[in-house]
């Protein structure tokens, strides 16, 4: 074999710079009409005012995100996004992003009708609760509901596990947790004495996962520890109510050490449904089961005869905390869902409007030129 020839052989079997960060034989199938036009791959990283922050196979980049910043929020480009961005210019500008694989979605915290999109190409949903406090069961189903519809896999991670020295009461814990948490792996991991972090680590090394939580739950500190450096930012927590202040500004993508991708979220203060029926019904797979069961196909759990979800209630086989938590984030997600469905009605009403109004403004010009 001649020597150009193990040569070209050597270079078709490199990695691509950008597989570290997730991109494979599918991402490069679908940029190709991209790279036709002459752009090239970048993963976002960072978003700021307009701007975003990529990595590409020449490096980091700094690029204007205006062409991919349409009135939809859930439409804006987004940490993990994969981003086709031109070669030069000043500034350079993100032409376009490929369709996301994953996608987790909140509603926001204001009274309309909008979703916020808080990363995109997910594989694992890391979701952060501090054992500095009681964990909240109620606020853990909310986030694995989210995180199911999302497209990706949820871990739950209770983070502080050395502020609970006794191991009996540290496996009460995580039992605990664990019924709100059905089929969802519920991992103790001490940042100071390093508990758990080999568990972790390997989830991450499988792709890109999204740490999640409310601020105080020790997420940065956890990022810090799987990173093997102080990079991002840790505040204290309260000992009063186990709470910290935001630390983490921006949703940012880290490159791990030993493989994977992390992004590193901000402390989330509401975490609102947003169309996630079918992420409810996994969080509460032994409700949607016993629903199956009962006398009426709409029964509504509540006093209807033959509810086969109220006499497991009875026989205490179903917490009744458990049905609670799933009535409460039924309602809300049928809400969101009332409320965006008003509002796309509204839009089609006003377009069908100004679509009349000018039909009957041509039709009289019309008249007017023949008379």
């Amino acid at each position: 074999m001649s020597s150009s020839s193990v040569s070209t052989s050597a270079h078709a079997s490199a990695p691509h710079p950008l597989a570290p960060y997730g991109w494979d034989a599918v991402w490069e199938a679908e940029f190709a009409p991209y790279a036709d036009r002459g752009l090239v791959p970048g993963r976002v990283v960072r978003v700021d005012r307009g701007q975003c922050d990529m990595v590409t196979a020449d490096g980091p980049v700094r690029a204007d995100t205006s062409f991919v910043t349409p009135h939809d929020p859930l439409r804006v480009i987004c940490t993990g996004d994969w981003g086709a961005v031109e070669t030069d210019g000043t500034p350079r500008y993100v032409r376009a992003y490929l369709p996301r694989r994953t996608a987790f979605v909140r509603s926001t915290s204001s009274n309309r009708s909008e979703g916020q999109i808080l990363a995109a190409n997910v594989d694992h949903a890391v979701i952060a609760v501090s054992l500095a406090v009681e964990p909240d069961l109620g606020r853990i189903e909310r986030f694995l509901a989210l995180a199911w519809e999302s497209g990706a896999q949820p871990l739950v991670v209770l983070t502080k596990a050395d502020l609970v020295p006794d191991p009996v009461g540290l496996a009460h814990l995580v039992q605990d947790v664990g019924t709100a948490a059905p089929g969802v792996p519920v991992v103790p991991v001490s940042a100071v004495g390093g508990e758990g972090l080999d568990v972790l680590s390997a989830v991450v090394a499988g792709g890109t996962s999204v740490l999640l939580g409310i601020s105080g739950a020790g997420k940065s500190t956890l990022a810090n520890a799987l990173l093997g450096e102080d990079v991002m930012a840790v505040r204290a927590t309260r000992e009063v109510d186990g709470k910290g202040r935001h630390t983490t500004t921006t949703r940012n993508l880290l490159l791990m050490p030993g493989g994977g991708v992390l992004i590193d979220t901000p402390g989330l203060r509401g975490v609102g449904m947003w169309d996630a029926g079918t992420g409810v019904g996994q969080v509460f797979p032994e409700i949607e089961e016993l629903a199956e069961g009962c006398r009426f196909h709409d029964c509504a759990h509540r006093a209807e005869p033959g509810c086969a979800v109220l006499a497991a209630i009875e026989d205490g086989a179903l917490p009744e905390r458990r049905l609670e938590s799933y009535r409460k984030l039924l309602r809300e997600n049928q809400r969101i869902v009332a409320k965006t469905d008003a509002r796309l009605r509204t839009e089609i009403l006003k377009d069908w409007k100004r679509i009349s109004a000018e039909g009957r403004a041509a039709l009289q010009a019309k008249r007017g030129r023949l008379r």
